[in-house]
């Protein structure tokens, strides 16, 4: 463990922006956090895991500690059930690959979403249907003093859409540094309703998915839809699908035929964010290094050099469109430093 001086952050953000860290490390165990975070002499300090749902707008006078804690093992199984503890710096698609690999059902629909397991709990990562809270445990998370390891069980998380409690009252206090699944060895509960993994898997003339058909389904539409960060600077979604009233909806429906949505309550629904950006007329929209990606409108992209100031000032801009159209305000679901 060593600390370096004046690090450019480029390949650790999945936005590709080459932002400054005056300070930065990486630790591979807790007790090597535990030793970083109790530095006094860094009261400044910033945790950064895969990356992939932040955007860095500046350079960053602190410590930067990269938590690159490694490391996949089954705590306990019966007949039906398995647990699995992940270390928070394991790559969240590789995880799921491991667990298919092994038989283990229920995150197989959330495939190739990208950044590490440490932060997957923070926001209730989600798609097709799959919410992480659905085969989620518990974890263990350490106090940004270093001082104490406290295991956070389902309901202390307080899971909601894209939210938990380290995004609430929790936030900034703790660092995730492992989680513990509990997945299914047999009668695994195949989700292929939601989206278009049905039509994915008729194509394939699969009629009796696996998890690994459900898997290979969701990366297929992910990678037809979304850009490779590797390839296009991105971090997924940006924006929430924002909740609003039936009786909003019912009023947007005259002026917009084919509003699509989603029902959450008796009295609320959810609509895309992408539809709405697309009927903003923001899908594929580029403003030279930046824009919103051709292909789908959820996701903004840095074609090359672009700051992260620009694609902030980007979604203000789309925000504030939304809100015009549509009377509708539509929230970040990524973090902006």
């Amino acid at each position: 463990m060593q600390i370096q001086k004046n690090i450019y952050l480029k390949p650790y953000n999945t936005f590709g922006i080459d932002v400054l860290a005056k300070h930065f490390v990486s630790v591979e165990t807790v007790d090597e956090l535990k030793q970083v975070l109790g530095l006094k002499d860094y009261p400044e300090k910033l945790i950064l895991g895969g990356g992939s749902n932040m955007l860095l707008t500046k350079d960053v006078d602190a410590l930067v500690i990269h938590v690159n804690l490694k490391g996949i093992e089954v705590i306990s199984e019966n007949d039906d059930f398995v647990t699995v503890k992940a270390q928070a710096g394991e790559n969240w698609h590789q995880f799921v690959l491991w667990c298919i690999d092994h038989n283990f059902g229920g995150v197989e629909n959330l495939s190739l979403i990208p950044g590490n397991v440490g932060t997957a709990p923070i926001q209730n990562i989600g798609a097709y249907g799959v919410e992480l809270k659905d085969v989620f445990e518990s974890c263990e998370a350490l106090s940004i003093d270093g001082t104490i390891l406290k295991t956070f069980t389902k309901t202390d998380c307080n899971f909601g859409y894209r939210n938990s409690v380290f995004k609430q009252e929790a936030k900034g206090k703790f660092i995730i540094t492992s989680v513990t699944f509990k997945l299914s060895k047999r009668y695994h509960n195949i989700n292929a309703s939601y989206g278009t993994i049905s039509a994915e898997l008729e194509n394939n003339n699969i009629a009796e998915p696996t998890i690994k058909d459900i898997s290979n389904a969701v990366i297929a539409i992910r990678e037809s839809k979304l850009p490779n960060p590797k390839e296009i600077g991105n971090s997924g979604s940006f924006f929430k699908n924002p909740v609003i009233s039936k009786n909003h909806f019912e009023k947007l429906l005259k002026n917009f035929k084919d509003i699509p949505s989603y029902p959450v309550s008796d009295n609320e629904v959810k609509v895309p964010a992408g539809w709405l950006i697309e009927k903003a007329g923001f899908k594929g929209k580029r403003f030279g290094q930046y824009g919103v990606h051709k292909k789908q409108a959820l996701v903004l992209v840095n074609y090359g050099g672009a700051s992260g100031s620009d694609i902030l000032e980007l979604s203000k801009l789309i925000q504030k469109t939304i809100k015009r159209l549509f009377n509708i305000s539509i929230e970040a679901e990524v973090n902006i430093l």
